[in-house]
């Protein structure tokens, strides 16, 4: 039975164009080229515990001492009161709905119920060296992921012609270098799905955990459809502006406030160039309208052009709360609130300034 729905889900008809076979597109010495193996899409998955590993290491081990010297504390709010029975209804909701009624049921004040909710609920929060360790972390990754990109693609000629990405489809030979840098992308986008659950909870955190599906349903498609040239560009593209989104939020918790406000300058500039102005402009326009002049259409093309689709309107979200906080900049003489950052942060922020900002702001991908 499985193995009539496997047939039925990767049908030729579906996912490859026309008169062209999964057996066409195997790899096997008697080829004209070097083909991707699709069982390949899987080994990211191992990898990405081998990232969450390394991130463990880097983060408690090196980012963490950095972070201290930076002055960055790693102090937490006062624990709250020992209830069981508040700490039951909190963990059932952690949001505090009939004060009232819960203060009647418990034969204590509102008032006290709502100062155990506030210590509760800042407890729960991680500290401000822990939200560093984060964004060190990712700016790493992106800034090294990047160089490699640049050097594995430099010499491609789909960087600087588009159109070959889609010329001799899909009888397009893979390299070792091209491999790598899907297999590594695809392996970290992995770890960030895995360990959203238990990294810094954001307000945007449905939003993060759609972006991080989206991208492995991209990269996994694109590889078995043999589509890596359009996905290594994908890919590229959007590690550059990833790499300041991070260093803006690290450096806010550093109180590097000119560096704050420096990064996030560069970050609006390349944002809006790469994700704005780039990508739907040269990169959505080439899948939507370029690839059918030049190659016969398929189904699952549509499905992948319209995952990157949902990219852009991610794309164009983020960017609307990028420019919130730039106006909230302008009026307020620096950056007051956080990129893609935790409401606490942004509530924090605003009890220390008299302007208000937006409540959150943000990645990638």
């Amino acid at each position: 039975m499985l193995r009539v729905v496997l047939d039925a889900f990767w049908n030729e008809h579906v996912w490859l164009p026309p008169n062209t076979t999964w057996d066409s597109l195997a790899p096997g010495p008697d080829k004209a080229v070097i083909y991707n193996d699709s069982n390949h899409v899987f080994y990211p998955i191992p990898l990405a515990f081998v990232f969450i590993l390394l991130r463990y290491v880097l983060e408690n081990y090196v980012f963490s001492s950095f972070g201290k010297s930076l002055g960055i504390k790693d102090t937490r709010p006062r624990k709250a009161p020992n209830n069981p029975k508040l700490e039951a209804v909190y963990q059932t909701s952690p949001r505090l709905k009939d004060v009232s009624s819960l203060a009647k049921k418990l034969d204590i004040s509102e008032r006290q119920v709502e100062r155990w909710w506030r210590l509760r609920r800042s407890q729960d929060k991680p500290s401000t060296l822990v939200k560093f360790c984060e964004n060190a972390w990712k700016a790493t990754f992106y800034f090294c992921n990047f160089t490699f990109g640049t050097y594995v693609l430099w010499d491609k000629e789909w960087l600087w012609d588009i159109d070959q990405c889609y010329l001799g489809y899909p009888h397009q030979g893979l390299t070792n270098d091209v491999w790598w840098y899907y297999t590594i992308s695809s392996a970290f986008y992995w770890s960030l799905a895995i360990s959203q659950f238990w990294d810094v909870r954001r307000k945007d955190f449905w939003q993060m955990f759609i972006h991080h599906i989206a991208t492995i349903a991209l990269l996994s498609f694109s590889w078995v459809c043999n589509l890596h040239r359009i996905g290594t560009l994908v890919m590229f593209l959007h590690d550059c502006a990833d790499i300041f989104v991070e260093l803006v939020k690290a450096s806010k918790y550093a109180k590097y406030q000119r560096l704050c406000d420096t990064m996030f300058l560069i970050l609006i500039v390349v944002w809006i160039s790469t994700r704005i102005v780039i990508y739907p402009f040269y990169i959505i326009w080439s899948t939507s309208i370029r690839a059918p002049m030049l190659l016969p259409m398929f189904p699952a093309y549509y499905i992948f052009n319209s995952l990157l689709c949902l990219l852009l309107v991610l794309h164009v979200v983020w960017t609307w709360l990028i420019l919130q906080i730039a106006y909230k900049t302008i009026q307020a003489g620096q950056m007051e609130g956080d990129i893609r950052s935790s409401s606490s942060d942004l509530s924090d922020s605003s009890h220390n300034s008299n302007h208000t900002t937006p409540n959150h702001v943000n990645n990638k991908k």
